[in-house]
Order: structure tokens, then C-alpha cells, then sequence
């Protein structure tokens, strides 16, 4: 963990040059073993989808990821994870509660599917005390306006309970991913407070003027600036503008562990964006403390 513990250095700097007790990371992965190494063969592969590899960064143990996020300074972060089938969201929602337990830093993070009782066990998890939930629209291949879901966006909009929700159509798109199908969501529950994920690449300005019109909606900024991205879905230049006015409602991600670079890097991105200290701080603490009273 060597060369992992010295790009420690870059991060600490970053935040402590803000001013900033540390940071809060919305995005991050944390799940069972079995289905991370599946994961991680995924990202192995995913050469033909992005025409270039995806090395992950920090494939290391449990213990070893939690260490390096605390040693960075991420105060609070996230199990982000997500069923590709039906069937597997209560036993994820399972072990991500006991997982928040036994790692107090961690958001307690659930999940769901559009399957018969999702209601219910999304229901338990809000009362369990969920603080977030991941919903994955490529990966899980349903529309969010599926009927089975609708109960599942009022619960969540009612609680205030956050909903990071992969819906852009990159790296990859699906027969559900863009902007069309969340719009249709919102229409219907405005209140919702969804947590865009990579800022909806690559449809990102249609994702911002999601933000504009819907005071509840908020992006994440995974993977996003970092050459990586900008090889192959670059953010316009135009928008930074955007960026500047919604300062209040961007929220550090980063998909740690599953990055093909060094976690220091997202951050430098965003610094290079030239937006000014007062939104970096906003974006990589300030706003995820008050969303979650963290």
C-alpha cells in the first residue's frame, strides 16, 4: 500500500489548504466481496465499452480501502451499491446495514429493484435508518417510472432520504439511461432529492437544467474533469458557468475504490476547473454536511 499511502499527501494538502476538516465522499463502493471481485471482472473488461482499460486503482481488502480513505481525510462516504436482477436488494440491504454498523463513517447506503415487495424493503431500510440509496439504471436495465418503483419515490421523497442514481448514458448507455426518463420522474415528484451520478455524462447539460428546474436535484462530480473522462466525454466549456451557479447542489464523488487513476486526481480536476476556494469547499464538504446532517 506504499504508493497508495503516498499520494495520501496530495489530498490532505488539497483539503487543508481550503481550510476544510476533511472530506465527505457521496460515492464511493463498499459491498460484499463476492459481488465487488465480480465488479472488479467487469471494469477488467470494459476496454470494448470505453475504448481504453480500466485499471482499478486500489484493489486491495476491506481493511486496506478503509484505511486509505481515512488516511486521505474522507470523514464520511458511502457503500454504494446496486442488484442487477431481481432478488438481490433486500440481501445487499442487509449486509450494507451491517456494514454502516460496524463502519460508523459510512452513510448507511440501500438499494432496490423494481420487483414485487421492494416497497417493503425499502420501507425497513428507511426505517433502519438508511441515509442513501443507489439506484442504477444501466447496470439494473429498468426505467425509473417503472409502476413497481412509484410507491418506492414517494417513500424516499416524503423521508428526504437521498437517491444517487446512475441515469446518464455513460460509459455505456442503456435502454433506460438520459435525461428523458428521470424528467418524467421528477414531473411526478419534484421533492425528490436525487443525487445525479457523474454529473449524467455524458448528457450533461441536459442533466444541469435538470438541476435548475428542480431545487432538489443535485450531481455528483464522480469521475468527472479527470483526463481520464475528459478523453472520451469532456465536459463543455461552456458550462462552467453552470457549475458555478449550482455550487450549492454539486457533491463530491469519486467511484473509490473502482478508479483507473490516483484518488488525488479527482480533486485536482476539480481545483483546475477554476471555480474559486468557497465552491471547492461547498462541493467537497459544505453541501454533503448539510444534506445529511453529517
Amino acid at each position: 500500500m506504499s504508493d497508495d499511502l503516498a499520494g495520501r499527501d496530495g489530498v490532505v494538502r488539497f483539503w487543508e489548504r481550503l481550510g476544510l476538516p476533511g472530506l465527505i465522499d457521496v460515492h464511493t463502493h463498499f459491498m460484499p466481496e463476492q459481488v465487488l471481485r465480480k465488479v472488479w471482472a467487469y471494469f477488467d473488461s470494459a476496454g470494448p465499452l470505453t475504448g481504453m482499460e480500466w485499471p482499478i486503482a486500489y484493489r486491495h481488502d476491506e481493511d486496506e480501502r478503509l484505511a486509505l480513505l481515512r488516511s486521505f481525510g474522507v470523514l464520511r462516504f458511502t457503500s454504494m451499491l446496486y442488484p442487477h436482477k431481481a432478488g438481490m436488494a433486500a440481501w445487499l440491504n442487509g449486509w450494507a446495514a451491517g456494514f454502516a454498523d460496524r463502519v460508523p463513517d459510512c452513510l448507511h447506503t440501500a438499494t432496490f429493484f423494481p420487483e414485487e415487495g421492494v416497497e417493503r424493503y425499502v420501507a425497513e431500510a428507511v426505517g433502519a435508518g438508511a441515509r442513501v440509496f443507489k439506484s442504477h439504471l444501466q447496470v439494473g436495465a429498468y426505467d425509473p417510472n417503472d409502476p413497481l418503483l412509484e410507491p418506492v419515490w414517494g417513500l424516499l421523497a416524503e423521508a428526504g432520504v437521498p437517491v444517487v442514481m446512475h441515469c446518464g448514458s455513460g460509459p455505456a448507455p442503456g435502454k433506460h439511461t438520459g435525461p428523458q426518463p428521470v424528467g418524467r420522474l421528477l414531473a411526478r415528484h419534484p421533492r425528490l432529492r436525487l443525487i445525479v451520478a457523474h454529473m449524467g455524462m455524458p448528457e450533461y447539460t441536459e442533466f444541469l437544467a435538470l438541476a435548475e428546474a428542480y431545487p432538489e436535484v443535485r450531481l455528483d462530480t464522480t469521475m468527472v474533469f479527470t483526463d481520464f473522462t475528459e478523453d472520451f466525454t469532456p465536459f463543455p466549456v461552456a458550462e462552467r458557468g453552470r457549475l458555478a451557479a449550482l455550487g450549492d447542489r454539486i457533491l463530491l464523488g469519486t467511484d473509490f475504490p473502482n478508479i483507473p487513476y490516483p484518488y488525488a486526481h479527482q480533486l485536482h480536476a476539480l481545483e483546475r476547473l477554476e471555480l474559486g476556494d468557497d465552491w471547492l469547499r461547498a462541493v467537497c464538504h459544505d453541501n454533503a454536511k448539510a444534506l445529511f446532517d453529517c
